[in-house]
């Protein structure tokens, strides 16, 4: 993917601290994402972290960024050999690069490559397997134009070998995007070991144009290549790369040299390595070696969370009738990466903290982190074995990769899982389309990062299930099979697509790529309906701005209901305004309009409560137990409503369970009592831990009322996410008893509870308090930080200013180095929150302002007092 890096941030908050119930509503706060592509971009939670409440206006007029198509190919790519070995102290790169090139079509006495940041020593043209001729070479720190002895026709390859060194460092970042936060491609973790919190390790990130940071190469998505590339390390550590380890030889000076070979072609930006000290454990697929890559204290849990991945491998293969291509397949967590995940060939790159977690952790561990497997598995068929021919064209990684989240849901765990997946990535898209309205396909943006957003991602996974249930499951994937044959290691783009479905199908299907692919936007819909004389009145108006975005055709499904026998009512909707007039037997108890939640659409559907009861008790799915459940969710002193959502305490599915519990938040209807003996059995019996937590914010929701008892209790749960939920419930009312036992779990590594532990001393630490703020400033991870770091200048505020100086001066440095830009931000709003009483901090932070150069923090920072 490019799992978005705050998709993976949302996803880890999610996991840990309590708030799980937002992935379900649709006042949209489900994120996933995590990235963290992948690359993903960036999570409700985390938008709400990364910016202030005030949006700007949006704006849908035409773009008037560039065009940018496809790059011209010149020369074809066939193969690339590196060697390389690493100066950790420098951190460079020390490498030979030896390229096979050919003509595209016109003959060239010169080769152009994309080479970031190098000192290129030599050039030579390779006469044979030991010789070589000097070529002439420039070099301008970002193209290395090589002069050919001769000029070449397109039926003669030649070979160039290359040494540089590689310093990834003295590379101008242009800061990458909100799924690739850097890209600098290649990266140093912990070099000389001083960081006793993370090992020693190095890793690549190629996507989008960074594999030239580490080695030359034509950096474009429409190139394909062969390669094999010789790694030397220290002997005590483990390497990976794309392909199968062919050799591993040790060295006479103690160092070993390891041989990874992928003979089948995948585009530069897929190539990886990563070196350390990883743990491998090893599974396996028909017969093909997989294998996941973790720190060593992570070993004997790895399969749990990574065990599923055979199965997926054998889903797809069967699913798509095209077996998983690569030679094997290997998963590696690493530490401080860019962004949430990356599917690079055979060999994916997973940030830490999404996939190693403890034996205690694992119960809590979500579908996210599931999702995030199963993304970059299915992209080594979408985006690896077909990938797209430029980043206009990302959708077909992309939306692929996204929809596999929702495919494995609905294979592994049934249709309720698959649901709330499907509900998930609408309202992720529904939020970036706030402020932000684009084509899937764009053939016009400022900067190729600006393609990793919501619209490829979660859009367009939600674009494809349509297409799914238009079409049916056996036209739907016959053509995907029809279309990775037809494209296999070779670059593809929408048409390819669109005429895939047409050969399967023998429809024209341009109107529905034209609308959902092409244009901007999505279906605003207000539906109404009456009953006159054995019809139902249906009149369904498009209200969205259509002076550039389209009055949509949409095929949809209305069901009405007659003495509890559903019956479905195909439509098409062609009009900004039109009334379709529906037979009916007598007036419907229920009128339902795209009764399976297939359309990507706001809907304003008019329901009475009576309507939405029926609805609730006669659901056929997840999403409409919720949709009635959040139509409810305000009147629950009705003792009708309020008995919907006590029966919705006891559904199968947890997100319903959950649902349930946020509706009945500071209750005050007539079944109180009650309702509480039910949340109390909840908080401490509930099976799901998730749930367990909600119940005891629901708890906390209520005003004046003592619960301390359960609190105490939920504080040795064996669910973090529990724990956390009681500190958070504590933090408001805290007591004398639960004192101690609060400030015993100061040692913990659960990032959520690190954040429940901060949040509850901003509000009643004391001094005994300033130095785990300041030691958790050091030893926290990053997505912990930004919290953290507000609330440590909220605890401050209660000190003497003459005790702020080193957590003003560690507020100040991550300010102004962090490396993440949210942390960056945390750190200056927990500056700002001393700024009342210490005015001399003002200028500080307007320095801060005035050199921060990422263009996110510029814009926030303007909108803080």
């Amino acid at each position: 993917m490019k799992y978005p890096v705050l998709g993976a941030l949302s996803l880890i908050l999610t996991c840990y601290i309590v708030a799980p119930a937002q992935t379900t509503t649709t006042s949209k706060s489900a994120t996933n994402k995590t990235a963290v592509r992948k690359k993903v971009p960036a999570p409700v939670e985390a938008a709400s972290i990364a910016a202030p409440a005030q949006l700007p206006v949006p704006n849908w007029l035409p773009p008037t960024n560039p065009v940018q198509p496809a790059a011209t190919i010149v020369h074809d790519l066939l193969d690339t050999k590196l060697d390389v070995r690493f100066d950790w102290a420098k951190q460079w790169l020390l490498g030979t690069a030896t390229l096979t090139v050919r003509p595209h079509f016109y003959p060239q006495n010169q080769l152009v490559l994309d080479a970031k940041g190098f000192d290129v020593k030599n050039v030579e043209l390779v006469t044979s397997a030991e010789k070589g001729k000097d070529l002439k070479f420039a070099y301008d720190k970002k193209k290395l134009t090589v002069f050919l002895d001769r000029s070449y026709t397109r039926t003669e390859p030649c070979q160039v070998r290359i040494q540089y060194v590689a310093k990834p460092n003295e590379i101008l970042s242009t800061g990458g995007s909100e799924a690739i936060t850097d890209d600098k491609g290649l990266y140093f973790i912990n070099p000389l070991g001083t960081d006793k919190t993370k090992p020693r390790q190095i890793w690549t990130q190629g996507e989008s144009e960074s594999s030239s940071c580490w080695f030359p190469t034509i950096d474009k998505p429409n190139q394909r290549m062969t390669q094999e590339i010789s790694i030397t390390v220290e002997s005590e550590l483990k390497t990976l790369s794309n392909g199968l380890l062919t050799s591993s030889q040790r060295n006479p000076d103690g160092t070993r040299t390891d041989v990874w070979k992928q003979s089948l072609p995948a585009a530069p930006y897929l190539t990886m390595l990563a070196v350390g000290d990883f743990a491998v454990v090893s599974d396996l697929w028909r017969g093909k070696t997989v294998a996941y890559y973790v720190d060593p204290a992570y070993q004997h849990t790895a399969k749990r969370v990574f065990g599923n991945t055979p199965e997926m491998m054998e889903f797809y293969s069967k699913k798509l009738g095209v077996d998983f291509p690569w030679e094997k397949y290997s998963q590696v967590a690493v530490h401080d990466f860019v962004s949430g995940a990356m599917e690079n060939t055979s060999a994916t790159t997973i940030q830490q903290q999404l996939v190693q977690f403890t034996n205690r952790e694992l119960p809590d561990v979500s579908y996210d982190t599931e999702s995030v497997i199963t993304h970059e598995v299915f992209h080594q068929w979408f985006g690896d074995y077909v990938t797209t021919e430029s980043w206009a064209n990302l959708p077909l990684n992309e939306s692929f990769a996204d929809y596999s989240e929702y495919l494995w849901a609905e294979h592994k765990y049934g249709e309720d899982a698959a649901g709330l997946v499907l509900q998930t990535k609408l309202n992720n898209y529904l939020q970036e389309a706030q402020t932000k309205r684009e084509p899937l396909i764009r053939y016009r943006y400022a900067n190729r990062e600006d393609m990793f957003d919501r619209h490829s991602y979660d859009k367009g996974g939600r674009v494809l299930h349509m297409l799914r249930n238009y079409v049916g499951d056996e036209a739907f994937f016959t053509a995907l099979n029809h279309y990775l044959s037809q494209n296999k290691f070779s670059a593809s783009e929408i048409a390819k697509l669109r005429i895939a479905f047409e050969d399967v199908t023998g429809e024209d299907l341009m109107w529905f790529f034209d609308q959902w692919f092409m244009q901007r936007g999505h279906p605003e819909l207000r539906i109404t309906h009456s009953y006159d004389n054995g019809q139902v009145a249906l009149r369904v108006r498009q209200v969205q701005d259509t002076l550039f975005q389209p009055v949509y055709r949409l095929p949809v499904t209305v069901t009405t209901w007659n003495n509890n026998q559903p019956t479905d009512h195909h439509i098409v909707i062609t009009k900004a305004d039109q009334t379709f007039r529906l037979p009916v037997s007598q007036k419907p108890s229920l009128v339902k309009f795209d009764n399976e939640g297939v359309l990507l659409a706001q809907l304003d559907e008019e329901r009475t409560q009576d309507e939405l009861i029926y609805q609730y008790n006669h659901a056929r799915s997840y999403l409409q137990k919720f949709e009635a459940l959040d139509g409810l969710r305000n009147k629950t002193a009705d003792l009708n409503v309020s008995a919907i959502f006590r029966n919705a305490l006891n559904d199968n599915f947890w997100a319903i369970r959950q649902k349930s519990l946020e509706g009945l938040r500071r209750y005050k209807g007539a079944e109180g009592i009650a309702i509480r003996k039910e949340l109390q059995r909840l908080a401490l019996n509930e099976k799901k831990g998730v749930v367990r937590a909600a119940a005891i914010t629901t708890l906390a929701s209520f005003p004046n009322e003592d619960f301390s008892e359960l609190y105490s209790a939920a504080l040795r749960d064996s669910s973090y996410l529990v724990v956390g939920a009681a500190v958070d419930a504590l933090a408001k009312s805290p007591t004398v008893a639960t004192r101690e036992p609060i400030n015993a779990l100061q040692d913990t590594k659960n990032p959520g509870l690190i954040t429940a532990l901060s949040n509850y001393y901003a509000l009643n630490g004391t001094a005994d308090h300033y130095q785990w703020f300041l030691a958790r400033t050091k030893d926290a991870p990053s997505e912990v930080l930004y919290t953290l770091l507000e609330n440590f200048g909220t605890l401050m505020q209660r000190m003497p200013p003459i005790e702020r100086e080193k957590g003003i001066q560690r507020l100040e440095v991550l300010a102004r180095t962090h490396p993440m830009y949210y942390v960056r931000l945390g750190a200056y709003k927990g500056l700002n929150e001393l700024i009342a009483s210490m005015p001399v901090l003002k200028p500080t932070l307007q320095d801060i302002r005035a050199k921060e150069k990422d263009e996110r923090l510029k814009s926030i920072y303007s909108l803080i007092p």
